[in-house]
């Protein structure tokens, strides 16, 4: 589906472009660019006054916050190196950006990120990140079930599997929103006034 318009009242959302993800390899673009069209977003929205949200997972050194269930690949106990979780510098440094720390793969579970979103009348999010059959689309499922119009820019996030990355742009993405290019983004921004 092509995009048809932003809200005047619109977020942007970025998931986990922390210095411990977006050091993975990722398809089927690389982390640098997802990064890069991501702060390309995040200026156009600052500048209209718009609020970016800077999601990054992070969980205590004892697990204590990490979700609890049996899974076939346990990420669960594994030690990361100091600075793993802090957001890219690429996107850091904005004192107004609202920042959430989850502990799942949704920003939505067990943060304030509704909250926050709907005390600032925020009725449409954009999402970026990585992964985006993981924290991208888990998030987006939320934020479709929570009421908000949602948009993906498909072209600023990325996978560490390239079939995950697909079945969640063709399969999934189709039934939440509205999927488009950080330039297709870009451009309805411009047209779009408060």
């Amino acid at each position: 589906m092509a995009l048809t318009t932003l809200d005047p009242r619109t977020a942007l959302v970025a998931i986990d472009l922390q210095n411990g993800i977006v050091g993975m390899p990722t398809e089927p673009y690389p982390a640098k660019e997802v990064v890069s069209r991501t702060a390309e977003l995040a200026d156009a929205f600052r500048s209209r006054g718009l609020p970016v949200v800077l999601v990054r997972v992070s969980f205590a050194p004892d697990w204590a916050d990490a979700v609890p269930g049996r899974t076939e690949r346990q990420a669960r106990g594994l030690a990361f190196p100091e600075g793993w979780d802090v957001v890219v510098d690429e996107l850091s440094g904005h004192p107004g950006d609202i920042r959430v720390t989850k502990h799942n793969w949704s920003a939505f579970h067990g943060t304030d990120l509704d909250v926050q979103l709907r005390r600032r009348g925020i009725t449409q999010i954009v999402l970026t990140g990585i992964a985006t059959s993981i924290g991208v689309e888990s998030t987006a499922r939320d934020a479709y079930a929570h009421g908000y119009h949602v948009t993906l820019a498909t072209d600023a996030m990325a996978d560490a599997d390239p079939e995950a990355h697909e079945g969640s742009v063709r399969r999934i993405f189709p039934r939440l929103g509205e999927s488009g290019t950080t330039a297709e983004v870009l451009a309805l921004l411009e047209r779009t006034r408060d």
